[in-house]
């Protein structure tokens, strides 16, 4: 398929397979590569997809702290003598603070211990590394990444999900894996938007870097505000709270000014914590992205007693 050779290519990877998801890529990919007498070294917040691909396979799954290199080299260590395979799962952006996993070092415990590594480009594809290839080309570990999982419907702008690699093992995924053998392939439409997305972002590196200006700002201005956020800027930026009944007043007060961002709240988040969750694209203007920064400064003025 045209699509898969081009994000060979782009990746330089020897072979992608493509799903209809990319919450289909992360089940087909946890429940098939890693099976019984084997181990799942996860990053606590991985995604809900990496958890239930876990739970479909046979592996045993235990979970790190989050970004904490220390606390999975301890696991590392306890498995060690055990002599059997083991894969880290990490993911590039996390999905709800916009943080970034220490990658570097944790590619440096893959090697040292001799595991394998797979991490979930879904929303660091197109925003981070020199050519957009996510997290690991930007920490300049590609050659130590074993496995790239990747979803369509960020930065692409469509449907459907990716894995791509160097393994022979991969077969294994095109073969034998439920989640891909019994799923309909994706439409020749869905196929075609993302080739033409994928072109575009392989030729217009000003978009990332508009992005990126997006993300500073408005992170900026928050912090300013006296908001709690992530822990650094990203197109993915997490405006946190303590009161969830209060958090869903200020997101109808955002959304009353025209300003729709992604409210989180428990189960998702631990019990008395919740997030809105902003979400920025290159598409954007600079207008629009000071107008977000107004509308939270007008919400900081209602709740100053409160925030």
């Amino acid at each position: 398929m045209a699509l898969e050779r081009e994000l060979s290519d782009f990746f330089g990877r020897s072979t992608t397979i493509i799903f209809s998801t990319g919450y289909v890529a992360c089940m087909a990919m946890l429940s098939t590569l890693v099976g019984r007498g084997e181990v799942i070294l996860l990053d606590a917040d991985c995604h809900a997809s990496i958890y239930d691909g876990c739970r479909m396979g046979g592996a045993e799954v235990i979970r790190f702290r989050h970004n904490n290199p220390a606390d999975l080299e301890k696991r590392l260590l306890r498995l060690e003598k055990r002599g059997t395979n083991v894969l880290i799962v990490v993911e590039g952006l996390y999905s709800m603070m916009g943080d970034r996993a220490p990658l570097a070092e944790i590619a440096a415990l893959k090697r040292r211990y001799g595991a394998y590594l797979l991490v979930d480009e879904a929303h660091s594809l197109g925003v981070l590394g020199e050519k957009g290839r996510g997290l690991a080309e930007e920490a300049g570990v590609e050659d130590s990444v074993d496995f790239i999982v990747g979803t369509f419907s960020k930065s692409l702008g469509a449907t459907g999900g990716f894995c791509t690699g160097n393994s022979p093992e991969l077969d294994l995924v095109r073969y034998g894996s439920r989640p891909y053998v019994f799923t309909a392939s994706a439409s020749p439409s869905i196929i075609a938007s993302t080739r033409m997305a994928l072109k575009i972002l392989r030729s217009q590196p000003e978009l990332k870097e508009r992005l990126w200006n997006h993300a500073n700002l408005l992170y900026s201005r928050l912090k300013d505000l006296g908001f709690s956020l992530g822990p650094a800027p990203s197109p993915i930026i997490a405006v946190c709270f303590e009161d969830p009944r209060e958090t869903a007043e200020i997101w109808k007060g955002l959304l009353d000014q025209g300003i729709y961002v992604n409210m989180v709240l428990p189960p998702a988040t631990p019990t008395g914590k919740a997030l809105l969750r902003c979400s920025l694209s290159a598409s954007h203007t600079r207008e629009e992205v000071e107008k977000i920064g107004d509308a939270f400064a007008l919400i900081k003025e209602r709740h100053r007693n409160d925030l």
